[in-house]
């Protein structure tokens, strides 16, 4: 079995492969300052408590966006799963040539879920929507080059911004509006986090179409914490939360030969 971990500024997200299958999915809030053992401890017991074996982890693969958990993360898999785990940075194998100017730059979990999305979806042109902390666009054209993308404050980002720079507005949970026009300060926020966020992925996506694949147009995939509550605006092809998984997956398979990191 495989442990693929994405380490994100908010939360670990993590899955366990039997073969092909995803069989299982957690999520933990992520802090920087976490010893190897509170790591080693939580993940022996997530994969207890939803019934498999700490011991049937052969391999481990990880990305992270936090440098300062990776030295403890590396350490946790080392000495509760006798694992020196793969991790997916600069030097491996992706499949992609890196357009960025400094290919150094792009987050691992972008270069994660643009892997995933070429192996699932071969020989297409992309564009990859992260719903996370941050709302990420990555766009893959179809002979596998990263071209780039956009970087935007996820929805919670956003409210917390309203939260943190106004005296009255205060925190709501996301979720979708009935109407657009909300009629209380909480519904007029829900509201416009919401369809803030619709409409900004609608006109981005319809200016990357134009303006790089005119001839023939992008799968567009959503993927992150909040793809799901998006899914019915018809802004997604196709939504797949757990594409970073998979992205990490395929490195792994693909860096085979080179060991592990």
């Amino acid at each position: 079995m495989i442990l693929a971990l994405d380490v994100g500024n908010s939360q670990i997200y993590g899955g366990v492969y039997d073969g092909e299958r995803l069989s299982l999915q957690f999520r933990k809030h992520s802090r920087a300052a976490q010893s190897s053992d509170e790591l080693g401890l939580f993940l022996r017991q997530v994969l207890r408590e939803n019934g498999v074996d700490p011991k049937s982890i052969s391999k481990i693969a990880l990305c992270s966006v936090v440098p300062d958990i990776v030295h403890s993360l590396r350490g946790a898999c080392q000495k509760y799963f006798g694992i020196i785990p793969f991790i997916l940075q600069a030097g491996t194998k992706t499949g992609l040539r890196i357009r960025y100017r400094n290919p150094l730059e792009v987050g691992a979990d972008r270069i994660a879920n643009s892997i995933g999305a070429t192996h699932l979806f071969p020989n297409t042109n992309l564009i990859v929507i992260d719903f996370g902390t941050a709302t990420t666009f990555d766009v893959v054209n179809l002979d596998r080059e990263y071209l780039g993308g956009l970087i935007i404050p996820g929805p919670r980002s956003q409210m917390e911004a309203l939260v943190n720079t106004t005296a009255k507005l205060p925190a709501v949970e996301i979720v979708r509006p009935e109407d657009v026009v909300g009629r209380s300060t909480i519904e007029s926020i829900q509201s416009g986090l919401y369809y803030g966020t619709v409409h900004m992925v609608r006109g981005i996506n319809q200016q990357i179409q134009n303006q790089y694949f005119r001839e023939r147009p992008a799968t567009v995939i959503g993927t992150g914490g909040f793809s799901r509550l998006f899914e019915r605006e018809g802004i997604f092809d196709k939504v797949m939360p757990e594409l970073v998984l998979e992205g990490l997956k395929h490195a792994l398979e693909l860096n085979q030969d080179r060991g592990t990191s």
